[in-house]
C-alpha cells in the first residue's frame, strides 16, 4: 500500500501494463473478462488507466513529440522485450506472421474521435529495434526513457479504475484507450480464473484493408534471428 492506505498502481512500482495484443495488425477492440472464480478481495484486482484522458493532459510539447511516433510491439515470449534483451537470451527466430508490429502510439477513436496513448509497458515492446520507431533503441536508450516517462504519466491515480472482482463479472473494455495490468495474489492459498476473449471489429482507419498479420501464410519461413 501507498502511505495514504491506496493500492499502488503507478508504473514503476505496478508492473504489467498493457493492451490485449497490440503485436498484432489489426489488434482487437474490445475485450472481456469473465470472472470464474476471483481471488479473494483485496488480491487478484484487475487495473484501468485511462488512456484518452492521460493524452487529453499532456504538455503541448509532448502531444507534438507522440502525435507522429509509432511503437514497435513484440510477444514476450520471443525474447525480444526490455528483460530479455537485459539477461541475454537469444530472440527467437520468427515467421513472417510472428515478427513484431508498429502501432501509432497516438491513436485517434473512429468512434468518439479522441485521442488516446496506444503502448505497453516494457514486457509487450520490442527492445531490440525499438521501443519506438526513429529513436535509439534498447535499454537505457532514448526511446526507453520516453516510454518510461509516458508509462509513468498514464498511469497517475487520477486516470486509474481498480476493479475488485465477484464471481460472475463480466468486464467489457476498450484496447483503443485503456491499458490494464492485474495484481498480486497468494496462488498458494487462492485460486484465480479468468476467462478473456478478444473481439476485432473496428480498430480504427488506419488498419483499413489490411490483412491480419497473426494468420501464417503458405511458404513462410522464419526470418534469421537478430
Amino acid at each position: 500500500m501507498t502511505a495514504d492506505g491506496e493500492l499502488p498502481t503507478q508504473f514503476p512500482h505496478r508492473k504489467g501494463w498493457h493492451t490485449d495484443q497490440s503485436y498484432r495488425r489489426p489488434p482487437p477492440d474490445i475485450s472481456l473478462l469473465f470472472g470464474a472464480s476471483p481471488a479473494v478481495c483485496g488480491q487478484g484486482q484487475t487495473i484501468f488507466a485511462n488512456a484518452t484522458a492521460a493524452y487529453e493532459a499532456l504538455a503541448p510539447a509532448i502531444k507534438a513529440r507522440v502525435d507522429r511516433l509509432e511503437g514497435i510491439h513484440c510477444y514476450s515470449v520471443y525474447n525480444r522485450n526490455r528483460n530479455a534483451v537485459l539477461e541475454g537470451k537469444a530472440p527467437v527466430a520468427l515467421k513472417p506472421h510472428q515478427r513484431p508490429q508498429r502501432q501509432p502510439v497516438v491513436r485517434r477513436h473512429p468512434v468518439t474521435g479522441k485521442r488516446s496513448l496506444y503502448l505497453c509497458e516494457s514486457g509487450q515492446m520490442d527492445f531490440i529495434d525499438g521501443p519506438f520507431v526513429g529513436m535509439e533503441p534498447g535499454p537505457n536508450g532514448a526511446g526507453e526513457a520516453l516510454l518510461f516517462e509516458l508509462m509513468t504519466h498514464v498511469t497517475w491515480r487520477e486516470f486509474i479504475y481498480v476493479h475488485e472482482w465477484t464471481k460472475g463479472d463480466v468486464l467489457v473494455w476498450d484496447n483503443r484507450c485503456l491499458i490494464h495490468t492485474a495484481t498480486w495474489y497468494d496462488a498458494e492459498r487462492e485460486q484465480r480464473a479468468v476467462w478473456r476473449t478478444t473481439i476485432s471489429g473496428n480498430p480504427d482507419p488506419t488498419y483499413a484493408g489490411e490483412p491480419k498479420s497473426w494468420i501464417p501464410r503458405d511458404g513462410d519461413k522464419p526470418a534469421a534471428a537478430m
